[in-house]
């Protein structure tokens, strides 16, 4: 039944994918309603137990994220979509989702990098982030930000949606 609800997180995140792709947006109507139709399906499935695992993703999962929203390095939309990601998946399959993502999401800002031809500011964007931090604690850079008009945005939603793919295939295949 598990693999199962994974097929609906990874529809939420396919949706979320699409338009923050097309739109640079994630829409609320579809992670917040992610993340109550997840509770309460596992809740009917699982009874407590199923709530209590959803919301124990959600919780893991969006708190990743909203950790990095914070460092203004993550937006709010991806945050969303995570934790509705993570109730659908549960707290046992939330970490693979996660660890799929970073890899994705890595994979994709190195194509933006090369794609905008934005390797050397990069390079020298990531020693002004790490001197900032070192010296000013875990807040936002004045202007290293998502927040910053001028800043390049990844569409994560696309990360969140490989990473999810990636679970439910492994879901699938090792079983």
């Amino acid at each position: 039944v598990e693999r199962y609800l994974l097929i609906c997180a990874l529809a939420i995140a396919v949706a979320g994918a699409v338009n923050d792709v097309r739109g640079a947006r994630i829409p609320n109507w579809l992670t917040y309603s992610g993340m109550g139709s997840a509770l309460v399906v596992r809740c009917a499935v699982f009874g407590w137990a199923g709530l209590k695992g959803g919301f124990a993703g959600l919780l893991f999962a969006g708190g990743i994220f909203y950790f990095l929203f914070l460092l203004g390095g993550m937006g709010g939309g991806d945050v969303k979509l995570m934790a509705a990601v993570g109730a659908w998946a549960g707290t046992r399959q939330a970490m693979s989702i996660l660890a799929g993502s970073a890899i994705a999401g890595g994979i994709l800002a190195v194509w933006y990098v090369l794609a905008y031809k934005q390797l050397g500011q990069t390079l020298l964007n990531i020693v002004a982030l790490a001197q900032h931090h070192l010296t000013s604690g875990l807040r936002p850079h004045p202007v290293l930000n998502i927040r910053e008009s001028s800043a390049v945005r990844i569409p994560y939603g696309l990360a969140v949606a490989v990473g999810t793919f990636y679970c439910v295939g492994q879901a699938f295949w090792r079983r």
